[in-house]
């Protein structure tokens, strides 16, 4: 509809042409959806309960595709954005909404995905745990180098694109972080730094809070000789930097790390502590990006920990959670795919004192499920926790878990869409969903964290 309440004629939908639009929903990626003459259009910037002059850009069979040119009416959970390049920069999509209204509009999201997707129509979704201070917050920059630039940039990938936007500073990376960004922009014209450039793809940083240190890694496609010539410089010049690595033959050319890595400088792993519980990682690691907000999860899981029973920890990682279950006296079983963080699992059970407590194996889920062992120690399980990718899980997985009548499952999931798929594909073979609790892992974006309890009837 328009301003005016008319419809619009379908040649208003033309490439170019400018419309006044009401905006009803918002989506994960930040675009507001508006209807015009019966066809849905996605527009950045506008708001639910919004109306915005808007240029059309893209005119689908079943959909167009809007830029904002200005807001008309402005929703009361408008927020002003505090990055200089949000709308351009792909990192963030909710800094124009009120931080108080993303925690709501989260819920309802996981909401909607459990009743649409799930057929779950009367769940009990919590409100959604958030933090005080929503900014600062990752502890993991992984930086794009631009080497069309001259000198090659640093920045991050603009929505929807593998364009490079160029960025001075980042006000939700940790403080470490953006520290060393101004570093490495500082010194990119100098050698050796700038050759180091040359031969880089990514720049990925990992910080700890308790440690005040970081660590860097510098991926290139090949083994390279300037990030040798680079990183004695790098350690001087970025206070608080622990050690800095080449990681290197790349499964995929956008892939962020390689599948090897050579140490340059220093120690490859910092430390982190977590409710009392040490981790070591590296920068490659699979390590929460939000510490505060695990202690949160923790803090959630506490009470459900007494009495101590038998747990398999699925995409263990670095053992987070394992550490936590084992702490409380429960017998674990980690398995998690990645044979390095199977390692520094073992290295962080032995660092609590609780590798008796806790033992890990390395593999892939969706092979394991025909292996006696695993099914053995899922068949021998009071509970089962999940974390697993944004994909969600196989049937193959569920369906042993179904098959093992697991009595309680814990699902941690990244994507709403992908843990209603999955709960509902458990729900009918005997479980019942009940208390879903979403966390904000990751604020000012679309994206939350979601922690589901499942019982087998």
């Amino acid at each position: 509809m328009t301003t005016s309440g008319i419809a619009p004629s379908p040649r208003a939908l033309r490439k170019g042409a400018e419309l006044d639009l009401a905006f009803t929903d918002l989506l994960a990626n930040g675009q507001g959806v508006g209807r015009a003459d019966g066809i849905v259009v996605f527009c950045f910037g506008p708001l639910p309960g919004e109306v915005a002059r808007v240029r059309i850009t893209q005119v689908k069979a079943r959909y167009a595709v809007a830029e904002q040119l200005a807001i008309l009416r402005e929703s009361p959970e408008r927020a002003r954005p505090f990055c200089p390049v949000f709308g351009a920069c792909g990192g963030c999509q909710l800094q124009h909404l009120d931080y108080a209204a993303q925690l709501r509009w989260k819920r309802d999201v996981v909401r909607a995905a459990l009743a649409r997707i799930g057929g779950h129509e009367r769940v009990d979704v919590r409100e959604t745990i958030g933090l005080q201070q929503p900014r600062a917050y990752r502890n993991k920059m992984a930086l794009v180098v631009d080497r069309r630039a001259t000198p090659a940039a640093l920045g991050f990938y603009r929505q929807r694109s593998h364009e490079v936007v160029p960025i001075d500073a980042c006000p939700i990376v940790a403080p470490r972080l953006d520290e060393a960004l101004g570093r490495l922009n500082a010194a990119r014209r100098d050698e050796p730094v700038s050759a180091m450039l040359t031969d880089a793809r990514h720049l990925v940083a990992r910080s700890s809070a308790a440690a005040q240190q970081s660590v860097l890694t510098i991926t290139s496609a090949h083994r390279s000789e300037s990030a040798q010539q680079a990183a004695p410089l790098l350690m001087r010049e970025i206070a608080g930097l622990a050690g800095v690595s080449n990681s290197f033959d790349l499964s995929s050319a956008n892939a962020i790390v390689g599948k090897r890595e050579r140490v340059l400088a220093g120690e490859p792993q910092i430390e982190e502590t977590i409710g009392g519980l040490r981790y070591r990682f590296s920068a490659q690691s699979f390590f929460q990006v939000n510490v505060e907000m695990v202690a949160r999860i923790f803090e959630y899981l506490a009470p459900r920990l007494t009495p101590p029973r038998r747990i398999v920890d699925l995409y263990s990682g670095v053992g987070t959670f394992s550490l936590l279950f084992a702490r409380h006296g429960w017998n674990v079983v980690g398995v998690e795919e990645n044979a390095r963080a199977v390692a520094e699992a073992n290295e962080n059970a032995r660092r609590n004192g609780l590798d008796r407590a806790a033992r890990f194996m390395a593999g892939r889920i969706e092979q394991l499920t025909a292996e006696p062992d695993f099914l053995e120690a899922l068949r021998s399980a009071d509970v089962v926790f999940l974390d697993p990718p944004r994909k969600g899980c196989d049937e193959r997985t569920l369906g042993a878990l179904a098959d093992a009548r697991v009595r309680t499952l814990w699902y941690l999931s990244c994507d709403p869409a992908t843990l209603a798929r999955d709960s509902k594909f458990l729900t009918a073979k005997g479980y019942h969903l009940g208390t879903v609790a979403p966390f904000d892992m990751f604020p000012q974006t679309g994206h939350v964290e979601t922690l589901a309890e499942l019982e087998y009837r």
